[in-house]
């Protein structure tokens, strides 16, 4: 191993990885993404990471766990997903309690349906017009019914609907693990390094200086009728990736090296170049992907995505 790179000397006991399963996460993707990762952020050239879509965290995790990071800054619209990581970064103990408490009543339940949606029904009770960027303790049941929700939710998903009330449905797991104490207190030690907001993509700007790697995991372009985005309230129209093409030729501008995910409208229109056309600025590389969110496990093949770039290899 070249003696240059920069790796996190404590990587052998410190491995955090999601907290969630979360649809469009790249745990699957991390060989393919880490084989475009630039070569400055590999030997030690690269001091701020910001992720504007942090959605389950996988490659901010990943970096973490294999290079020193200074600082690094976390966005995503979701409120719940804001709420739950800087629980788990300033609270993480009262977290583990709030937890331990649910996986016994989870596990001591004599009908779990009717445990689930009586936990559905008070998540679904918190006030939804909070500031998730003002932080408060009151947060931390909060953050402990997100997670109890997303391991005992039918497939993991996070949806609301127009109201921003969740409406997954109880899924089917025997044993489910509510609580991990061990990756939790690993997560909150990578998240001591960053700043985490609820704000738009577009506040990426504010931060990126020129020895910025951003990584990109906007909701993506539906390739079909099938195709699952809904996150958070509101729609990620074409006009959105378009304005989240600006923001990326902006932050070229600033000398920030980049990465963008997203689907490939080409697995059912050759004829539709969409991002081709978009981004025909930079580098596009498609790599193969295994979709893991279809209600029907018979619909999760394997499908082309796009990683795009301002950097070569």
């Amino acid at each position: 191993m070249n003696n240059a790179l920069i790796l996190n000397e404590d990587y052998l006991e410190f491995h955090a990885k999601p907290i969630l399963k979360w649809a469009g996460g790249k745990g699957m993707l991390l060989p393919q993404i880490a084989d475009h990762l630039p070569a400055k952020l590999k030997f030690g050239a690269i001091k701020r990471y910001i992720e504007p879509f942090v959605g389950g965290g996988a490659v901010f995790f990943e970096l973490t766990n294999n290079y020193n990071l200074e600082d690094a800054y976390l966005f995503d619209v979701n409120p719940e997903l804001i709420i739950l990581y800087n629980v788990v970064k300033n609270n993480v103990e009262d977290l583990i309690a709030e937890l331990s408490v649910l996986q016994q009543a989870h596990n001591d339940a004599q009908d779990r349906t009717v445990f689930y949606y009586t936990i559905r029904d008070e998540y679904n009770q918190f006030d939804k017009n909070m500031d998730a960027n003002k932080y408060t303790t009151d947060f931390i049941r909060r953050a402990a019914l997100t997670v109890c929700l997303n391991r005992t939710c039918f497939n993991g998903l996070f949806r609301v609907n127009s109201k921003g009330m969740f409406n997954v449905p109880i899924g089917k797991y025997k044993n489910p693990r509510i609580l991990d104490e061990s990756n939790l207190r690993e997560v909150s030690k990578a998240l001591q390094c960053a700043t985490i907001l609820q704000t738009d993509f577009a506040s990426a700007l504010d931060y990126v200086t020129s020895d910025t790697f951003i990584y990109y995991d906007p909701p993506y372009r539906p390739i079909n009728d099938s195709s699952f985005n809904s996150y958070a309230v509101g729609d990620f129209d074409d006009n959105e990736q378009r304005r989240l093409k600006d923001v990326f030729a902006k932050a070229n501008e600033s000398g920030a090296l980049q990465m963008l995910s997203n689907s490939d409208p080409t697995n059912y229109n050759p004829k539709d170049m969409f991002f081709d056309s978009l981004y025909r600025d930079y580098k596009i590389h498609r790599i193969w992907a295994k979709r893991m969110i279809n209600s029907n496990p018979d619909g999760r093949g394997g499908v082309r995505e796009l990683l795009i770039t301002n950097y070569g290899k």
